[in-house]
């Protein structure tokens, strides 16, 4: 019969086991079978103080970090309620039911020194694609690229006027440390200029109203879509072209994985970028042709003028040549050649009366053709999109496109939190462990297709 307890006497100790209480399929149950932070305390070592107060034990508080970008908890105050009150949560952090939590304060404090300093959250993400990498998730066959754009912790209403002080945020002391550093190249100024964060950049990329905001670059592995880098970077097509080459580099020499292919939309097909894939690097561009010669007024383009490698030169549809140097001289070879284009022209005697004329060239005297020096990069790329191979490949670029949705939608990351370049950096590699740790979370014990179940 149920009613009052009249015991006069309350138990004075109970049995308390969390490990129990956590059930078996519980997401952070399987992200802490992945997770290894045994070599945190040895790579921090050296940013610690071996006397004074005993300080928060950093794994501590790289797992809460864990817990909030894996599950969407933005804040770091309401974290620390949530790990104060969910036992799954002490129980991935390492915590008892009696244990107290670190304030709020304590994350800042770390982030902006030791952390910062040590890189410990690109270690925390290098360990994560290592363990990928053992478990058979990486495959290295193919890479995709792409990037989103994220907006800045900033008031878009806001800028700065020339007589206005900088302040002295984060975000602001960041950019005026980096003011001697040299301008990337072919990138024009921000019409705006946020007073609160000066490196995010002023655009509409998206469309609809503009707004500061950053670029997050991912580099994906086709095999199950786990990244392998991540960059930050103000939000320019420039820029984030070339963080790619920044993010391969970086995954060649750090985890030894050289891809056979990349896989990129049109932004990546400039002809630059096509000739440091082909030529330095021997990867397979699979990246529409950024086509800048084409012309849509009917008359013919270059692709219309066949092209003779070993004497290097042009000949029209009428049959006529065009060369980079009829004359010889300085004076002719200095404006044939103007940076990383070739000009090839012809001559006015031969287009004065040519038939073709009206089609070829209607409004001048004679018929001029450029060729970049990357052109031979150009062709590999057009002839890879003619293969069965591209169609696929097209189709398995959209993995990034679907891990930005995840990243926007599910975990909460579609405005930042903290300021300045470096700000962003931690903010996306976060993001990106712990979008790494929920795939393999999701593939452990029936894994994708192809590949092997993990146990």
């Amino acid at each position: 019969m149920m009613g009052r307890n009249d015991t006069p006497q309350k138990p004075l100790f109970y049995a308390f086991n969390l490990d129990e209480l956590v059930p078996q399929d519980h997401l952070l149950r399987k992200i802490d079978t992945f997770l290894d932070l045994s070599d945190l305390h040895e790579h921090l070592a050296p940013y610690y103080s071996h006397t004074g107060r005993p300080s928060i034990d950093p794994e501590l508080m790289i797992r809460m970090l864990i817990i909030g970008y894996c599950l969407g908890i933005r804040s770091e105050r309401r974290l620390c309620e949530e790990v104060k009150l969910n036992l799954a949560y002490r129980w991935f952090c390492r915590l008892g039911i009696e244990d107290p939590v670190p304030d709020h304060s304590t994350f800042s404090k770390n982030r902006h020194g030791r952390f910062r300093e040590a890189e410990v959250l690109r270690h925390v993400f290098d360990r994560v694609l290592q363990s990928c990498i053992d478990a058979g998730l990486v495959g290295g066959e193919g890479f995709a690229v792409d990037a989103s754009v994220v907006k800045a912790d900033a008031n878009r209403q806001r800028y700065r006027d020339d007589d206005d002080d900088w302040g002295n945020g984060p975000g602001v002391r960041d950019y005026l440390d980096g003011l001697q550093e040299d301008d990337p190249v072919g990138v024009t100024p921000s019409k705006r200029v946020s007073p609160t964060d000066p490196q995010a950049r002023w655009t509409a990329a998206p469309g609809g109203p503009a707004f500061y905001a950053y670029s997050t670059n991912y580099l994906v592995d086709t095999d199950a879509g786990i990244i392998v880098d991540v960059e930050a970077t103000p939000a320019h097509r420039t820029l984030e072209v070339q963080s790619t080459k920044t993010m391969i580099e970086r995954v060649e020499k750090h985890m030894a994985l050289k891809t056979r292919k990349l896989i990129g939309d049109t932004a990546y097909g400039t002809a630059a970028f096509l000739g440091w894939m082909v030529e330095e690097k021997g990867i397979e561009p699979h990246v529409p042709v950024w086509e800048m010669a084409e012309r849509k007024d009917g008359t013919f383009s270059r692709s219309d003028f066949s092209y003779d490698a070993i004497n290097d030169q042009y000949t029209c549809p009428a049959g006529k040549l065009l060369k980079k140097y009829w004359t010889s001289g300085r004076q002719a070879r200095s404006r044939m050649e103007q940076g990383s284009t070739l000009r090839y022209h012809s001559l006015k005697k031969d287009c004065e009366g040519c038939a073709l004329k009206e089609q070829c060239c209607p409004n001048t005297h004679q018929r001029k053709v450029t060729r970049s020096v990357h052109e031979a990069a150009r062709d590999v790329a057009r002839s890879v999109a003619q293969t069965p191979d591209y169609r696929k490949t097209r189709r398995q670029r959209k993995q990034v496109e679907m891990l930005f949705a995840h990243m926007k939608r599910v975990l909460k990351m579609d405005r930042l939190r903290l300021r300045g370049i470096k700000g962003a950096q931690d903010e996306f590699v976060l993001t990106a462990t712990a979008q790494n740790l929920r795939r393999m979370a999701k593939y452990l014990g029936t894994g994708p297709p192809g590949i092997p179940e993990m146990a």
